[in-house]
């Protein structure tokens, strides 16, 4: 199967750009246009659907929803909702969700959580009316939407880094996402970890696609773009460093970006970020270097590349340029 291309958007833009965006994109020959579910943006249901009608070929969906501020059955009615508008193009992916403690919400068993969350939303547009009692989630006998789903089942994908997330994946996903990621060593990393679940479920732990996604900024200044994915990095650099076995930091790294961050100082922390570290945590240069960073994932065995948001040093020129400059050199 060759790799997917994919664009990851932020839900942060004004009515009509989507439809823009989306365009471009497909006429560029982009594969899956990916909207981030990230705390207090718009609902990622909103760009899909502009979006959604906008295109005629790409696939689309959130990465991801989570089960604890978005119960269930609203999960399968907005993927349901998107099939229909999309013609059957959606996928739906979940994840336990990032910084909920700033709205109060808790976020206990999530590994139960999400797997419950994909059966009921499963049942429900599979029209499955005999009950669910899980440890977290009900349905009762004779619960069903009440509508016609396009599709009784959407591709699933499953946000996650660790070994047990990745497991979770292995039995219930088509695909997992690993988000914050530009490193071909995590690719092996993953695989094994997908394959314990894959195999105590009996699937085959290659039918899971592998799908890394990371900041993303390419322009002719390559080294204008590298300055501008450091500052992007250095935002996120402490959640996913740790969560990367293959790489070794400086030491006080991590914290000195930290304080720099905190201090609103988010130039002078990605100053820090040495270019090595980069490279494993975002695509950034020129259409050149950018693509032969996505060439390396794809030589270690990714189903889709995702060139995450902000895509150059204006959105509208990043896309522009993944598209006419970076797309063309890649072999799939």
């Amino acid at each position: 199967m060759a790799a997917e291309i994919g664009l990851g958007l932020q839900s942060d833009k004004p009515a009509g750009t989507y439809a823009r965006l989306a365009r471009t994109a497909e006429a560029a020959g982009f594969d899956v246009l990916t909207v981030f579910g990230d705390l207090m943006y718009q609902p990622p249901l909103f760009p899909l659907l502009e979006m959604a009608a906008a295109t005629s070929r790409v696939r689309l969906g959130p990465a991801c929803l989570n089960p604890y501020s978005l119960a269930p059955y609203e999960i399968a009615g907005q993927t349901a909702a998107l099939d229909l508008a999309s013609h059957g193009r959606a996928y739906l992916g979940l994840a336990r969700g990032t910084w909920l403690g700033a709205v109060g919400i808790p976020q206990p068993r999530p590994l139960t959580t999400l797997a419950e969350a994909a059966v009921v939303v499963e049942r429900l547009l599979g029209k499955d009316t005999s009950g669910y009692d899980g440890q977290v989630f009900h349905l009762g006998a004779g619960t069903a939407l009440r509508y016609e789903p396009h599709r009784p089942r959407v591709p699933l994908l499953i946000g996650a880094w660790g070994p047990r997330g990745a497991a979770l994946a292995g039995r219930i996903a088509d695909e997992i996402k690993v988000g914050g990621s530009a490193n071909p060593a995590m690719v092996p990393v993953i695989r094994d970890r997908v394959a314990v679940g894959a195999t105590a479920a009996g699937r085959d732990p290659d039918e899971i696609g592998i799908v890394l996604g990371a900041v993303t900024v390419v322009d002719t200044d390559g080294e204008a773009a590298r300055a501008k994915a450091r500052t992007e990095v250095a935002m996120y650099l402490a959640v996913v460093a740790d969560l990367d076995p293959t790489v070794t930091l400086p030491d006080g790294l991590v914290a000195r970006v930290g304080e720099l961050v905190d201090a609103g100082e988010h130039e002078a922390a990605g100053r820090l970020i040495p270019g090595e570290v980069l490279d494993r945590f975002a695509f950034s240069g020129t259409p050149e270097q950018v693509a032969a960073q996505a060439q390396a994932l794809i030589d270690a065995g990714v189903r889709r590349v995702e060139f995450g948001t902000p895509h150059g040093l204006t959105d509208d020129g990043g896309i522009e340029l993944l598209g006419s400059a970076v797309l063309p050199l890649l072999k799939r």
